[in-house]
């Protein structure tokens, strides 16, 4: 794996937690316990935070990235996402906040300030805009995202199902 330094900010990884040889987690990124990065993705915290809670899984060719302090955007926005998140294969996030049990649908993407509250499922190929609120407990698709339906109990139930068959899965690859 390849865990770099950025002026003098090391990733911190929480217990158990799995970072494929060909994931790449720059700088002031954090990663809670039993998470895990798979294959080919990208956690750059080069010019601000990024913040993983526990049991979260950021799937193959992923990209997370902040925004910096800047003219335009004088506080930056970090990139925080909770705990519990399945992030699909394919998905950009980019200086967005994200709460806990969400499923973010392979090649979406969350841009700058988005805020994903607690428990909703964004469909694959989804767009979410800048400054976006998705709200808990329904389904978005589309681009730009649009609210679909509430979710069901089954639905709600699948966030800790997938959470912890990837802490499992994980678990495996380190074994071996």
């Amino acid at each position: 794996m390849a865990i770099r330094t950025y002026q003098g900010m090391t990733p911190q990884l929480g217990e158990r937690v799995f970072v494929d040889e060909s994931a790449v987690v720059i700088g002031d990124v954090q990663l809670g316990a039993d998470s895990s990065v798979w294959p080919l993705t990208v956690i750059r915290g080069d010019m601000h935070r990024i913040r993983i809670g526990a049991r979260t899984s950021v799937q193959d060719g992923s990209v997370l990235h902040i925004t910096h302090a800047g003219p335009f955007n004088p506080d930056g926005y970090p990139l925080i996402i909770g705990d519990e998140v399945t992030i699909g294969h394919q998905v950009t996030l980019h200086g967005c906040t994200l709460g806990n049990r969400i499923l973010v649908g392979m090649g979406s993407i969350v841009m700058d300030g988005a805020v994903i509250e607690d428990e909703v499922v964004l469909g694959a190929g989804s767009l979410v805009p800048p400054g976006k609120r998705l709200l808990s407990g329904f389904l978005y698709v589309g681009s730009p995202a649009r609210q679909a339906r509430a979710l069901t109990d089954k639905e709600r139930a699948y966030f800790s199902y997938s959470a912890s068959n990837y802490a499992a899965l994980k678990d495996l690859h380190q074994a071996s």
